[in-house]
């Protein structure tokens, strides 16, 4: 286990110190995410719609399509950089190569979701703290971040990675995606834990689903 986690952090570190050289990634996601609350909330007159309603599927808009790009761009910078390769014959197990590059992943989409947030509830007046849609949004991202780290690793030897990475994605995480715009939406019209369980139930057991299924497909999804 020491082993692992070795180097698991060793290969999140390495993106990590990749992203703060480059920062394509992570001013990508940001710009993206932001942009959408800033044009949905000129589209939505709050006086003229009820937040409760719309303010959640905008906000896991802007969150899923500024996460599928830190997802597309997981193993694109090893392919281009033909790296790749060295990454694949480093001395430990394909699950450890998972687990670090799903965790940057997973990073990186907090990290911006950590700044979307803030910015879509001032700008849609709705409570600032808000503990119970920072745990949604946790978990749910959690489930992105499993599948999205497969199905990138799973598209990158394809010549339209750009296009096929969503295609796959999209119809395996919608369960995840409904759930985290219901949850919102009976968070933001202040229901309690239990209004909200059932939801989060989904979101729990597709996040240990892929904790299983992912690592274990992953043996086999690197190979050309």
């Amino acid at each position: 286990m020491k082993e692992f986690w070795k180097g698991t952090l060793t290969i999140l570190w390495k993106d990590i110190l990749v992203q703060l050289r480059t920062r394509d990634v992570i001013s990508s996601m940001l710009v993206f995410g932001i942009l959408v609350i800033v044009v949905f909330n000129f589209a939505f007159e709050p006086d003229s719609v009820n937040l409760e309603v719309v303010a959640p599927g905008i906000l896991w808009v802007a969150f899923t399509f500024s996460g599928v790009l830190s997802l597309s761009r997981s193993f694109v910078l090893e392919k281009e950089k033909d790296c790749l390769q060295g990454l694949m014959l480093c001395p430990v197990g394909r699950e450890v190569l998972y687990a670090g590059k799903m965790l940057g992943c997973l990073l990186f989409m907090l990290l911006i979701e950590a700044i979307i947030l803030p910015v879509f509830t001032v700008l849609f007046d709705l409570p600032k703290f808000l503990p119970k849609l920072a745990v949604i949004t946790i978990l749910a991202t959690i489930g992105f971040a499993l599948v999205g780290t497969l199905f990138s690793a799973l598209s990158v030897h394809t010549r339209a990675r750009e296009v096929l990475m969503p295609l796959l994605f999209f119809p395996v995480v919608v369960p995840v995606i409904i759930a985290a715009v219901k949850a919102s939406e009976l968070t933001l019209k202040g229901e309690s834990w239990g209004q909200l369980a059932s939801w989060l139930e989904i979101i729990i057991a597709f996040d240990v689903v892929f904790l299983v299924v992912s690592p274990w497909v992953f043996e086999n999804v690197l190979e050309e």
